[in-house]
């Protein structure tokens, strides 16, 4: 696979259309999204997506790659571009020499397949991309079946998102709801939620985890609603013996599902973690 075509003009269609692309709204109008560095890519495409087009900077991309790597590159159409065209298009200072446009996927909540022993994260109104991401780092890392975003601030595909989970938000089922629809979904499918809050008088580790459960967390700022606080019988906290009274949204969350993987599976193995 060849090059199909070098790009040396900041005034180029493609490169406009990528620059627009890192806008929430014209990334959902267009259903593209913009995914940098390889391990990403990979990522991307091994999860299904179809990439569009790729953008690669010679000076930074060794284009052996292309031909080591037919299974993501395929036949896709890829532009050769300069440093002033690549500095434009790029998001990360530290990126690989590669992006590539790609078509998003958007799952609904009945798109999402179950395990026998479903463990679910749900996150309202999260705002910060960072936060997100790091959240999917953790979901892929314990083998969530699945993220539910409910009320966003911020799009999953927000290049802080894509980054901070170190293309994780590729590997998980990610809907993107309400929170009246999260919680009739969860209803539906015999799932326990299990709020997280700072209110709550029973630990996390005193609480069964060995069955379907969601855990639910708010914002760091103002923690859940009162919606979800009002439609939670179980709800949870982590203790805090220090000045804070209160942790990161995905350290408070990578505690609570790592809590139920200890109850399912782990422990008094020390193997069982290693695959």
């Amino acid at each position: 696979m060849g090059v199909a075509e070098k790009i040396s003009s900041l005034q180029n269609l493609r490169v406009k259309e990528i620059v627009k692309l890192y806008r929430s709204r014209n990334r959902k109008e267009n259903n593209l999204i913009v995914v940098e560095g390889i391990a990403e890519i990979k990522m991307a495409v091994s999860s299904g997506l179809k990439a569009e087009y790729f953008m690669i900077h010679p000076a930074l991309f060794n284009e052996t790659e292309l031909y080591g790597n037919k299974d993501i590159f395929g036949n896709t159409q890829c532009f050769e571009v300069n440093s002033q065209v690549f500095n434009k298009i790029t998001y990360r200072q530290n990126n690989e020499g590669i992006l590539a446009v790609m078509q998003a996927e958007n799952l609904i909540l009945n798109d999402i397949k179950l395990s026998d022993l479903p463990l679910i994260i749900v996150l309202e109104a999260v705002e910060k991309p960072g936060n997100l991401g790091a959240v999917l780092r953790t979901a892929d890392a314990v083998g969530a079946d699945a993220v539910i975003v409910c009320d966003p601030q911020t799009d999953i595909y927000n290049p802080n998102v894509i980054r901070s989970s170190l293309g994780c938000v590729f590997t998980k089922q990610i809907a993107v709801c309400s929170s009246e629809e999260a919680f009739q979904w969860l209803k539906r499918n015999n799932i326990e939620p299990i709020a997280a809050s700072l209110s709550a008088t029973k630990l996390h580790f005193n609480t069964n985890m060995n069955k379907p459960v969601a855990f639910i967390m708010g914002t760091e700022a103002s923690g859940l609603t009162d919606f979800w606080l009002q439609n939670t019988k179980t709800q949870v906290m982590i203790p805090m013996l220090g000045k804070i009274d209160s942790l990161n949204v995905s350290v408070s969350m990578a505690i609570l599902v790592y809590e139920a993987l200890r109850q399912r599976n782990y422990a008094g193995s020390d193997t069982a973690a290693k695959k």
